[in-house]
Order: structure tokens, then C-alpha cells, then sequence
């Protein structure tokens, strides 16, 4: 039996007492003790060499460890932190080896602890999680330029008062940041600049996905905006989030919880200032900051520009035989079979296609989209009373494609 819990260090004075006493010889006294010989020349040879003190129990901590952490690497850790105060142990890793090639790095886990002990840390706000992120009627990223992510980061006041509305657009497969403006309003004719200027400098994606807010949706039929027709005729398929669903468009929404703890918490002093933290932050999120989920690349070590180049005037928009076509009025009216539908004035002047259903129903596509039903059978119009398109019912969608196209 080891030495009595209810206090050792009794104990151990108690045996040294009664071995210096030589009542008993040291084979006895150890078994009437309850220990070993081997602990027994311990602790007289500890008392032998520093005295009753050096019975107390002693730290088994050994004194060195050929593994612990230098600390010229704990410095360039240290450093390269406060650098960069946002990225984690994952990103600095990843970044140290071209500052530093042939420097022996430690796991992720003690970088974080390294961190931690530096004060280097902030405690993390817990946040709801959701599942299913993407859903199936989207097209995939798998590809650059495939789809196109793009939202307005809510709006804030710089320091002067003036209120910014932050436009960003992101490449949905490589995280590449196109664009990060700085605008006055949330408003089309702004955000069309925007997205010129990045067409121009990058060509052309597939799809672009938003938001249901404007200037990227209107209540027009198919919520189609001004915005979003322009999309449609260079052909780009526009993609539109349910409503209160973000985690539909994760990675760019992911990419703004960065963007405002770097660049506006707090917010810059004027509007020039914002767009110049806002140019930085985008160099630096594209070519120097490693992404995870890129197997630590960096977005520009990806990212390579469409092949599909901006056109100089906008092509046509072609409809498959067996539709009609026929021109929205500038008023977003259009007159079919006697009656006078108001259509939608974001398609004044837009060609759209008639789709017969029967002899008293029509569906309206613009471009690849179906948009509503022209319905006499609920009550026809006349030539001086307009009737209204009528949304899409779910049953003139084919089954394959009711979830693609309601998406839109």
C-alpha cells in the first residue's frame, strides 16, 4: 500500500524519523510503511542531500523538451499576427513558408494556443448554423466565371455622415473579389458602372446569383429589374436566393463578414477613404491571403478571366420556332388578340416570345425565362381597359425544371 493519502508529507518524515531511530532494519520498516526499497533510498537520499524540505512532492515537469517551440518561430508567429489580426492559425501557416522557407513550423493547434497566450485572440460570437447551403436548382461552381456572386454589404455611415452602400461581386468557384465599390446608393444606374467595369476587365460569367433586393429584383413579373434584363441579353442567367435564406449565397456572404471586421469596424472618415481600405482589403484577399477551402491558395493563383468577352452592342435574343415575338411598348404595354396587357416597364422596348397554351392562354418568356400567363379566360379586357400578366402557375412548369425556374 503507498504512502497514507490523508497527508504524504507526515508520512514520509515519520519513515526518515524511525530509519535514523535504527529500530527497525530498512526491509521492515519499508513493509510496515507500505513501500518499496527503491522509494525508500529516494526519499532518504533526498533528505540526505536539502533536509526535511525535500519531502514535499516535487513538480514532475521534465526540464527541457526537445519539441517546445523556439522563440525566433514564436516572434515570426507573434509578428506575422499582427500583420495580418484577422487570419487564423490555418492562413498564417499556409503564409510562412515563403517568408520564411526551411523554417520548422508547429501544428495549428499550438499556433492557436501561441496566439491565445499573446493575447492575440478574440472570443468568437456563437452563430446560428443552417443546412443545406446550395440548393438544386443552381447552377454549381464548378468552374471560374460559372456564377457570380453579387449583394450590397449593408449600408453604414463613414465619418462625415455620408452613408456608403458597399457593392461586391465575387467569382463563386475561386472567392476571387471582382469588385468592392463604395456607392452613395443602392441605385441601378450605379450598380450597372460597377458591373461594366468588371465585365470589360473580366468578361463574362454564366449566371449571377443575388439577392431579391433592388436594384437586382423588382415585383415585376418573374421579378425580372432593368438590372436583370440587361443580364438576360448579354446572357447571363440571372439567380435569385429565397427570401431570407443568405446561406444560399454562404461563400459571398462569408466573405462579408470579413470584408466589415477589416475594413469598416470602424468605418473610415470619408467615402475616398472607405473605397481606398476597400481597395486594399480586395488585393489582399486575393493574392496574399490563403483560403481553406482552396487547399490554402490563394483566389488569384486561380482565378483566370471568362472567354466570354463583353460585347460592344447587345446581341439578339433568339426564341425557338413556334413562338411569336413581339416588342414591349414603351410603356411596359403590349396588345395582344384585342385585349391591352400591361406587361412590365422594365421590358419597354424588349422583344418577348408568345407561347400558345390553348386558344385562350399564353405563356411569356423573356429570353430563357418564362416570366406569366396571358389569360383571357378570367375575364377579357378591352381596348381601352389593360389586363395584367398573370404569375406563373406551377403547373405550366415542366416537373424537371419547377424548381430551376421558380428559383429565378
Amino acid at each position: 500500500m503507498p504512502w497514507k493519502e490523508t497527508c504524504p508529507m507526515d508520512e514520509r518524515v515519520k519513515f526518515v524519523a524511525q530509519y535514523l531511530r535504527s529500530e527497525l532494519s530498512l526491509t521492515r520498516l519499508c513493509e510496515s510503511f507500505g513501500i518499496s526499497r527503491k522509494t525508500a533510498y529516494k526519499w532518504l537520499g533526498r533528505y540526505a542531500d536539502n533536509g526535511v524540505e525535500a519531502l514535499a512532492e516535487q513538480s514532475r515537469r521534465p526540464h527541457s523538451n526537445p519539441k517546445a517551440i523556439s522563440e525566433e518561430v514564436v516572434s515570426i508567429i507573434v509578428e506575422a499576427r499582427k500583420r495580418h489580426p484577422f487570419w487564423g492559425p490555418k492562413k498564417l501557416l499556409a503564409s510562412l513558408p515563403a517568408s520564411y522557407p526551411g523554417l520548422q513550423l508547429p501544428a495549428t493547434s499550438t499556433v492557436g494556443e501561441i496566439l491565445a497566450r499573446h493575447g492575440l485572440v478574440r472570443p468568437r460570437r456563437a452563430r446560428r448554423r443552417t443546412s443545406s447551403p446550395y440548393s438544386e436548382p443552381f447552377l454549381g461552381y464548378d468552374r471560374p466565371n460559372a456564377v457570380w456572386c453579387a449583394d450590397f454589404k449593408g449600408h453604414f455611415r463613414v465619418g462625415n455622415g455620408k452613408q456608403c452602400h458597399p457593392l461586391t461581386i465575387s467569382d463563386g468557384h475561386t472567392r476571387y473579389l471582382l469588385r468592392c465599390e463604395a456607392l452613395r446608393k443602392a441605385q441601378e444606374q450605379p450598380s450597372r458602372a460597377v458591373f461594366e467595369s468588371a465585365f470589360r476587365e473580366f468578361g463574362l460569367p454564366d449566371a449571377m446569383r443575388t439577392d431579391n433586393g433592388p436594384p437586382f429584383s423588382s415585383l415585376a413579373p418573374g421579378g425580372l429589374s432593368t438590372l436583370a434584363v440587361w443580364w438576360i441579353r448579354l446572357g447571363i442567367r440571372p439567380e435569385r436566393i429565397e427570401p431570407g435564406r443568405p446561406d444560399q449565397n454562404g461563400r459571398h456572404e462569408r466573405m462579408h463578414r470579413t470584408l466589415k471586421a477589416e475594413t469598416a469596424t470602424p468605418p473610415r472618415a470619408t467615402l475616398k477613404a472607405q473605397q481606398l481600405a476597400f481597395d486594399t482589403f480586395r488585393k489582399e484577399y486575393n493574392q496574399d491571403r490563403p483560403h481553406e477551402a482552396l487547399g490554402q491558395r490563394t483566389p488569384a493563383s486561380i482565378y483566370a478571366s471568362s472567354t466570354r468577352a463583353y460585347p460592344a452592342t447587345l446581341p439578339p435574343l433568339e426564341y425557338p420556332a413556334g413562338m411569336e415575338v413581339r416588342y414591349v411598348s414603351d410603356g411596359g404595354g403590349l396588345r395582344w388578340h384585342g385585349t391591352l396587357w400591361y406587361i412590365s416597364w422594365c421590358l419597354s422596348g424588349q422583344p418577348i416570345g408568345i407561347q400558345e397554351v390553348d386558344e385562350r392562354k399564353w405563356v411569356v418568356h423573356f429570353g430563357p425565362i418564362r416570366i406569366g400567363l396571358l389569360d383571357q379566360s378570367k375575364g377579357k379586357g378591352s381596348r381601352n381597359v389593360t389586363a395584367r400578366i398573370r404569375s406563373m402557375p406551377s403547373e405550366y412548369y415542366p416537373s424537371a425544371q419547377q424548381g430551376r425556374t421558380n428559383a429565378l
